[in-house]
């Protein structure tokens, strides 16, 4: 069994809607997922989607530690962005064992956008952080990184590193199955990956339509050379 895990806080431009249309694309391309998980501070009922409400008070993306707390889940489960679009198979996402989306700035370092793991077995990532949430949110915490930005994956990659254990990767497993949005890509790959401000109720089509769960939508596939 895998369950898809996702998150989302309240009083920012997310809303119950995003979890909605995330699970709703995973069923439609991602069967592999029977159960979906929705850490939040929020009120809502949606079809499918078990609410689970957050514990700490953890700031911005910093709520996505607790999606590692031990107990939550059992056997594989993904941590996934609400700001991801599904659009073709994604039945890799469910496979069983640890495997992150690589950073698309900063090769060899994890990006928290997708992140697969196995029971607790990330667990202690959760407890180191849960320890000194202060310590670890402030930026210089895990010493000198690439990143301009400090957030949860920074402090998720660093404590992994601190123990031995590295990701794959599934740029590297599955070359084709992520995607990065590009509104001049007609054809955007089976998982749609969206970066900085770019978001997918701001996309251009097809991916609004796919974004929307538009199923009288289909792509057309790219024409032959």
């Amino acid at each position: 069994m895998a369950t898809l895990v996702t998150v989302l806080r309240g009083g920012g431009r997310y809303t119950p809607l995003w979890v909605e249309r995330l699970w709703a694309g995973a069923r439609r391309h991602a069967p592999g997922f029977t159960r979906c998980l929705c850490l939040t501070d929020m009120e809502f009922a949606i079809e499918g989607v078990e609410r689970v409400p957050l514990r700490e008070t953890w700031p911005i993306w910093w709520s996505k530690m607790e999606a590692l707390r031990p107990g939550l889940v059992e056997g594989t489960a993904l941590l996934c962005d609400l700001d991801t679009v599904f659009s073709g198979d994604a039945s890799a996402l469910s496979e069983p064992g640890l495997c992150a989306m690589e950073d698309h700035f900063h090769k060899t370092r994890l990006s928290s956008a997708l992140l697969r793991w196995e029971g607790d077995q990330l667990g202690f990532v959760h407890d180191a952080f849960r320890a000194d949430p202060e310590r670890w949110m402030k930026p210089g915490s895990c010493g000198p990184v690439p990143n301009a930005v400090h957030g949860d994956q920074v402090v998720i990659d660093h404590l992994l590193r601190q123990r031995g254990i590295k990701p794959d990767f599934f740029q590297h497993r599955h070359p084709a199955l992520l995607d990065f949005y590009d509104p001049d890509n007609p054809h955007p790959g089976p998982v749609l990956i969206f970066i900085g401000d770019a978001k997918p109720d701001l996309a251009t089509e097809p991916v609004a339509s796919l974004w929307r769960g538009d199923t009288s939508i289909r792509q057309a596939e790219p024409a032959e050379a």
